[in-house]
């Protein structure tokens, strides 16, 4: 008898590396784990990036798995890599990029007129308000159609628990509220959560 092969791959959020993949090997054992070391700096150039990457790992996998943090959960959510994929966990996912970004653009009193009038707008707190990437969001709204797995943390300061759940039933998913928990899971308190809901799915 032929056995499956198994494939969970790491796409890791802004600031991090594919490095960070070895984390999940312990986790998937009948996997071969991968980090996709991806160039995409913005949805609309992940669309075709993420597209070929999972077209090829599609041909080498039987099953594939997406462990995806963050900004590279949304750029997989935009790339709509479902189709050849056959599951998802997702952590502190940007699930609605659009309210994220109108955010900002409050915190910076910046209105929408003014954001489309220069394109580009760069905020005191560090982020770059952009217009193409506003009306992008509005456009293409996320979704999922696999089994998805959502690992959020309670005091996620990006996306709300009403956004995130709202998702979640929108999509089926399964969620998993970390308590104490931040967007960014880190210390070791954080990081054993991810692990303890990884091995409860038993992917």
């Amino acid at each position: 008898m032929t056995l499956m092969k198994k494939a969970a791959i790491y796409i890791h959020g802004m600031g991090g590396n594919a490095e960070e993949a070895y984390h999940y090997s312990a986790l998937f054992p009948n996997s071969k784990v991968i980090g996709f070391n991806y160039e995409s700096q913005y949805p609309w150039d992940a669309e075709e990036e993420f597209g070929h990457f999972f077209e090829n790992c599609r041909k080498d996998y039987d099953e594939i798995t997406v462990i995806a943090n963050s900004i590279g959960a949304y750029f997989s959510l935009c790339a709509r890599i479902w189709e050849k994929v056959n599951a998802a966990v997702l952590i502190s996912p940007v699930v609605d990029m659009e309210q994220l970004i109108t955010n900002m653009m409050k915190r910076a009193n910046v209105t929408e007129d003014e954001l489309k009038e220069h394109g580009e707008i760069p905020t005191d707190f560090g982020e770059t308000l952009s217009y193409r990437y506003l009306t992008y969001s509005r456009e293409h709204p996320t979704d999922i159609n696999v089994p998805a797995y959502i690992i959020y943390g309670e005091n996620d300061d990006l996306t709300s628990l009403d956004t995130i759940t709202h998702f979640v039933r929108k999509n089926g998913a399964s969620l998993f509220v970390c308590p104490n928990g931040e967007h960014w899971f880190h210390n070791a308190e954080q990081m054993r959560f991810i692990d303890d809901t990884l091995l409860s799915i038993g992917l």
